[in-house]
């Protein structure tokens, strides 16, 4: 899609969103028919892209330890993710491959089920929790599920809204969508200055020209710390790298989903779930990581024994320093809105759905108060 020319004049859009990966897509593609006129501004190809990198789960049942309205709010995406999927093949022609039929975590040993069936335990005990129905499966009936799972796999957690999409046709459904209706998406705008007029206009300095809006929403990934700066909001980030491996294609045999390894609506396979604190590195993949990856896969599928690895790649996950998402207006700057996390997948439907929806109507419900970078700012007595 065309972004326009930099000699172009722009209007004043109703909404600037400042990111065009799957978190800023999702809220562009919400406020389409709740605003006149929105503006997608997006970096060039050197941006740190979390979306380029996803694993693709929609996935609820690792979310929330710590912060029970965390739960609450991706059990809600999750129900609403097959409306999103269906309106987007509607309007675009595109399939996402939202598979949504119970996603498993596999686990290797005594001490693996014990540890991970208190966590659970402890999760859902959590004030803000919303209930839902899990298990804890023994190694038959995960491999009921799981066709030839490794005898390493003593048991695993099952619940029954996890699932999988396919990334990178969910971020290109959006940007079609973009195009049928008026939505501009504006690529290589990635913001250097934002200024807001004592009219309450905001002015966003680009490479290719100022673009101006009554509101903006920062949705740029690892750049909204230097971003929230700008409208007075302190976010710290704490990035986090994940590397993944790439198996080549084989018809399909995987149908339920793991959260360390699926395969995709076309036939190849991710393997993936590392965790690495590298700072803003995400140009590196290492050997060790790698063949811990492709041992546990092995171990939980031996038939991917003779598989071939194709590819791997490395990608940074966008978490506050807590890893728990951010939604907030400025106070400083009013219609300055922040939306910061690392499940852009996953909450994907509950943006586009039900935040856009509050960003259009200029502000955010007490219930996601818990969400601000206040939390970070406390005073400890």
């Amino acid at each position: 899609m065309a972004g326009a020319p930099a000699h172009t004049a722009l209007p004043v859009f109703d909404v600037a969103v400042v990111g065009g990966g799957l978190v800023g897509s999702a809220i562009a593609y919400g406020l389409r028919d709740k605003v006149a006129s929105i503006a997608v501004l997006d970096e060039g190809d050197v941006a740190l892209r979390a979306s380029r990198g996803n694993f693709g789960l929609v996935w609820l049942q690792s979310k929330g330890f710590g912060m029970g309205a965390y739960s609450r709010w991706t059990l809600g995406s999750t129900r609403l993710w097959p409306g999103l999927a269906a309106r987007l093949q509607a309007e675009t022609g595109i399939d996402v491959a939202l598979e949504q039929k119970g996603g498993l975590t596999p686990l290797m040993g005594d001490y693996e089920v014990e540890a991970r069936l208190a966590w659970v335990q402890k999760l859902m005990a959590q004030p803000g929790v919303e209930p839902y129905e899990w298990k804890l499966l023994d190694h038959h009936q995960a491999a009921s599920l799981v066709p030839g799972l490794g005898p390493d796999v003593t048991g695993a957690i099952w619940t029954p809204h996890d699932g999988i999409v396919n990334p990178l046709k969910l971020l290109r459904a959006f940007h079609t969508a973009f195009g049928r209706g008026d939505v501009r998406y504006l690529p290589h705008h990635g913001v250097t200055a934002i200024a807001q007029s004592s009219s309450g206009e905001f002015s966003l300095a680009t490479p290719n020209g100022t673009v101006r809006a009554k509101k903006i929403v920062l949705a740029s990934g690892l750049r909204n710390g230097e971003l929230g700066a700008m409208v007075g909001i302190d976010l710290p980030m704490a990035p986090q790298r994940g590397q993944i491996l790439v198996l080549e294609r084989t018809r399909r045999l995987l149908d339920t989903p793991l959260v360390t390894l699926r395969q995709n609506d076309e036939g190849s396979w991710l393997v993936g779930d590392s965790q690495e604190d590298a700072g803003y590195n995400d140009q590196v993949t290492t050997l060790p990581v790698l063949a811990t990856l492709a041992d546990r896969a092995v171990r939980t599928l031996p038939a991917l024994r003779d598989v071939r690895a194709v590819r791997a790649w490395s990608a940074l996950r966008v978490r506050a320093q807590d890893g728990f998402p951010v939604y907030e207006q400025s106070a400083s700057h009013p219609g300055a809105f922040i939306v910061t996390c690392h499940s852009g997948v996953t909450l994907a439907a509950a943006h586009a759905d039900t935040l856009a929806p509050m960003i259009a109507a200029g502000a955010l419900p007490s219930e996601l108060d818990i969400f601000s970078t206040r939390r970070f700012h406390v005073q400890k007595t």
